[in-house]
């Protein structure tokens, strides 16, 4: 793919011009207290270049899954707030997307200030199937920039959707990569091409069946796959082993059990956890103790063991595993990281990715909200990715909307 970067945009001249900024603001939220700002701190090189180079910056972001109307508890208030406490420039919010708030606000913009519209989910042409109905609120949007306007997509956290600020506007203005999602690219290249080996992938999260397809994509490639989280429970119930009331995909079973045949052939080694923290209930305060994964109703909870994270073997396992590693990609935590108690898998990992000389990925979502609740710095790390969902679909080998949309 070849794409028109920012740097061109801004060697063609922005100042007085309107740019269209997609940027990624979909932060977590504890009422209106913004929890991990992460995306909100990658955001702003771009904001602040274009802003330093005299653009007037409109931007489109989403917060949550609003359904296609305006509700308070998804509103950018929070993200932009903190924006604001982060921004050497000046930042408003129009108080809706492309209505009377937006054109006035946007009509009065200054040379290098900045302008963050209401939540772009607030209108369900947004994320709607239909193209008129996605380009007709495209076309909105657009009008906003004036005559001579630009568009830079800087949210990877949205390439993979097809929708109207991400897909449709890029096919009506002048379009280029923004700098984000530029790294963003270049670090999962160096994941599926010629990628340095031994090549170990860390993967967890609830759900095994979010995983599929990327496991399918990896297997052949990476030369490991340490699995926890969630998931770990379907893959010891495919092992034959009883799993509690543990969180289990029954119908993904013989799914895994595939996976586990074809790995040795494929060259890929799966390794599953060999204990296993389990609990009375699930809560943070909750009875718990340690027992051997194959044998976790033969703990004091019996059948009613709830496993909330990998066991201090497992986890000593998975860190020497990712030392021994020339690239690492994690996605998932270990465990409910949020409850103390259960935490100290996901940490086991975190402090080893820390610690190896291997080129290191945490790709986005929980994983990067885990680093962060556990007190790891970005700078830790090779590469904290904005986009989970993303990183998975482009290690998956699908094709992103919102990326080959630019390619022209």
């Amino acid at each position: 793919m070849t794409f028109h970067t920012l740097d061109e945009l801004i060697a063609d001249g922005v100042r007085g011009r309107y740019v269209l900024v997609r940027s990624d603001l979909n932060v977590p939220l504890d009422g209106s207290t913004v929890t991990d700002d992460g995306r909100i701190k990658a955001s702003l090189p771009v904001l602040a270049k274009l802003s330093d180079a005299g653009a007037r910056v409109l931007v489109t972001a989403h917060l949550g899954r609003p359904k296609g109307a305006p509700e308070a508890k998804y509103s950018l208030e929070p993200a932009v707030a903190r924006l604001r406490e982060l921004a050497p420039f000046t930042v408003s919010l129009a108080e809706d997307t492309v209505g009377e708030s937006a054109k006035r606000l946007a009509a009065a913009l200054q040379d290098g200030d900045v302008l963050v519209l209401e939540n772009v989910r607030f209108d369900p042409r947004e994320t709607s199937k239909d193209d008129a109905e996605r380009g007709a609120f495209a076309d909105e949007l657009v009008a906003l920039t004036g005559d001579n306007g630009a568009f830079v997509n800087d949210a990877f956290g949205a390439v993979h959707r097809k929708h109207a600020s991400v897909n449709d506007v890029a096919l009506r203005l002048p379009s280029y990569q923004g700098d984000l999602v530029r790294k963003e690219v270049e670090v999962l290249r160096k994941l599926t091409t010629d990628t340095p080996r031994p090549y170990v992938v860390v993967l967890g999260g609830s759900k095994v069946s979010d995983k599929l397809a990327v496991i399918d994509n990896l297997m052949g490639k990476a030369d490991t796959i340490l699995v926890g989280g969630g998931m770990m429970f379907t893959f010891l119930a495919a092992q034959g082993h009883k799993v509690g009331a543990s969180l289990l995909e029954e119908d993904q079973i013989s799914v895994v059990q595939d996976y586990l045949k074809r790995a040795a052939d494929a060259g890929t080694e799966f390794v599953v956890p060999s204990d296993v923290v389990v609990a009375s209930r699930f809560a943070a305060d909750a009875e718990h103790e340690t027992v051997p994964a194959r044998g976790i109703e033969s703990s004091s909870f019996g059948a009613q063991a709830i496993g909330l994270d990998i066991g201090p073997e497992s986890a000593a396992t998975f860190a020497e595993r990712i030392k021994g590693a020339k690239t690492v990609f994690w996605n998932g935590p270990m465990g409910v990281f949020e409850f103390p108690a259960f935490a100290a898998g996901t940490r086991a990992v975190a402090q080893a990715l820390t610690e190896t000389e291997a080129f290191t990925v945490v790709g986005g979502g929980d994983s990067a909200a885990a680093v962060r609740t556990l007190g790891f710095a970005d700078e830790q790390f090779g590469h904290i990715s904005t986009g989970g969902g993303a990183s998975l679909e482009y290690l998956e080998g699908k094709e992103l909307p919102g990326l080959s949309v630019l390619d022209r």
